[in-house]
C-alpha cells in the first residue's frame, strides 16, 4: 500500500470484502446480488473479526452494502481491545490490509468444465481482517479511496435506527 494510511484517528476504515465476478483462490465467483438477502436478514449482526476467529471480535461494521464493484464495508476498530489496537497500528503502516467473508452458501451452481462455483446467494455472518484473503482484491482501501461517496454507495447500512 506504499504507506498510505487506511484508517482514521477513530479507527475507522473501509474497503471491499468481496469483488463481484472475480475468481478467488478457492474456485468461487461471487455474483452481484449474492449478499442482498443476508444483509437484510442479518442487519446489525454481521461481525467484524480477526482471521475468522469468533473469539477475536475487534470492532463493529458501521455499513455494508453492494455496489457495482462488490461488497463495500465500512467499520471501526474498538479502542482498548488489545487485538484491535494492534490491528490499527498494522493497518496504519500498510502491513495488513486483507478482508475476507465468512458465509454459508445458500444457492450456487457449478460451471461445466471448470468446476468453479458461481455463488448466487450467500448467508454472510462475518467479515474479517485477514493476512491472506482468498480473493486477492478484497482489501482495505487507501485513504484516498475512502470517500463519502464510496460509503454512500454502501446503501445497506447496519446502523441501528
Amino acid at each position: 500500500m506504499s504507506g498510505a494510511i487506511s484508517i482514521d484517528a477513530e479507527g475507522r476504515f473501509s474497503g471491499y470484502a468481496s469483488v463481484f465476478n472475480r475468481l478467488d483462490a478457492g474456485g468461487d465467483v461471487v455474483l452481484p446480488g449474492a449478499f442482498r438477502q443476508s444483509l437484510t436478514k442479518r442487519r446489525g449482526r454481521i461481525r467484524l473479526l480477526f482471521q475468522h476467529d469468533p473469539k477475536e471480535v475487534v470492532g463493529q461494521w458501521e455499513a455494508l452494502g453492494e455496489d457495482r464493484h462488490g461488497l463495500f464495508v465500512s467499520g471501526r476498530l474498538v479502542p482498548g481491545v488489545p487485538r484491535a489496537d494492534a490491528l490499527r497500528r498494522l493497518i496504519e503502516t500498510g502491513a495488513l490490509d486483507g478482508l475476507s467473508i465468512g458465509f454459508r452458501t445458500v444457492r450456487a451452481t457449478r460451471e461445466p468444465g471448470t468446476g468453479r462455483r458461481r455463488l448466487h446467494e450467500i448467508d454472510l455472518y462475518e467479515v474479517s481482517i485477514v493476512t491472506f484473503p482468498m480473493m486477492e482484491d478484497a482489501r482495505i482501501a487507501p485513504s484516498s479511496l475512502r470517500t463519502g461517496a464510496a460509503i454512500a454507495a454502501a446503501t445497506q447500512t447496519i446502523r441501528k435506527s
